[in-house]
């Protein structure tokens, strides 16, 4: 098995919760939920006092009340979190320039060459911990290995403020024991699937020919048989591409009025505009996405020949398509749009945020 590369992965703990709770002394050892307390709200992320009583992000907020009723939901400040996201990846660039952001609270760090000449991962991965929390005063969960496959895995075995390392000779059998669950990559449904085919561990999962696992799993089912072995040669990516930017909102009560959804969008464009600009990106193909109150969804996208730069094109083309979509009555919880099919001179910045809800 590869042993060459020596790859960390940085997960900020309970990130926006933490932040929240590291501003706001009061809120210090109290479950708090960073998102929407209304009716149609979403949880965005929770705190470790939280998540003990089950609540957990993109959980609803009334189901998140009901589990912990001492739950404090805070309205989320992406500002301060990029902030502070920028202050965390300052310090990885001290030790490499080969960081690869997921997000604003977790990144990739390739440190086989790094900065400082030193020659153990573990022990880079203890100082940029001990850094962060000095510089923020949040903890961070690390996972050091071989491959961002068992990086990203290692980070997630002892969390919070963890520190776990996968040796070159513990691989095999620490991907024997793991439930497949904990595969990166493997959700609910994939992972009900394999059990179907008797596969409930890393060590299962290695007795299949790789040509079976592509029959089942399509394409995944490449990637699911070499990191069964170990293998992912994929590399920290430093520039990797933004493909979209964008901006959605979930409604406290749902919209069944042309108008009322209308409205909505010219807010949305100007959100979407100004992360645009600050981005200095622009993309040809604008989507709509909408989310009934049955939860089914659908998305309409339109491409044009030139760049949507600004919030009068970028409302003006969200409007013709939800025009065109939509059906006078039918019931509407959320509503987005996002910018995408950038090309080059146009991309956005890598620290750039994906989507975010407004």
């Amino acid at each position: 098995m590869p042993a060459t590369r020596k790859i960390i992965h940085i997960d900020m703990d309970a990130f926006y919760a933490s932040v929240e709770q590291r501003d706001n002394p009061e809120l210090k050892g109290k479950p708090v939920a960073v998102g929407g307390s209304g009716k149609r709200g979403v949880v965005a992320a929770a705190s470790y006092e939280a998540r003990a009583f089950g609540v957990h992000s993109a959980l609803s907020s009334v189901i998140a009340k009901r589990r912990c009723p001492d739950l404090i939901f805070v309205k989320p400040r992406f500002a301060v979190y990029k902030t502070t996201s920028l202050v965390i990846r300052s310090i990885f660039k001290e030790y490499t320039d080969l960081i690869e952001p997921l997000s604003l609270d977790e990144a990739y760090l390739d440190v086989t060459q790094n900065k400082k000449g030193m020659k153990v991962a573990t022990e880079i991965a203890r100082q940029i911990k001990s850094r962060i929390k000095e510089q923020t005063g949040l903890t961070a969960s690390a996972g050091v290995s071989v491959n961002k496959f068992l990086a990203k895995i290692a980070s997630d075995m002892d969390k919070p403020d963890g520190l776990y390392v996968i040796k070159p000779h513990q691989i095999e059998v620490f991907i024997d024991k793991l439930p497949i669950e904990k595969f990166f990559g493997v959700g609910k449904v994939t992972a009900g699937k394999m059990k179907t085919m008797g596969i409930f561990t890393g060590k299962d999962l290695r007795k299949f020919p790789e040509q079976i696992l592509v029959d089942k799993f399509g394409k995944a089912g490449h990637y699911f048989y070499h990191v069964a072995r170990g293998i992912d040669d994929r590399p920290v990516e430093p520039n990797r591409e933004r493909k979209s930017i964008g901006a959605e909102t979930t409604f406290e009560e749902d919209y069944d009025q042309l108008d009322s959804l209308l409205e909505e969008l010219g807010e949305l464009s100007v959100e979407v505009a100004n992360r645009l600009k600050k981005s200095e990106a622009s993309g040809r193909t604008l989507t709509v996405k909408i989310k009934f109150s049955d939860f089914t969804q659908i998305t309409r996208s339109k491409t044009v020949e030139g760049q949507i730069t600004n919030q009068k094109e970028i409302n003006d083309l969200s409007r013709e398509l939800l025009k065109h979509t939509y059906v006078e009555g039918m019931k509407v919880r959320l509503l987005g749009v996002t910018i995408s099919h950038f090309t080059e001179g146009h991309k956005p910045k890598q620290d750039d945020q994906l989507t975010i809800e407004l």
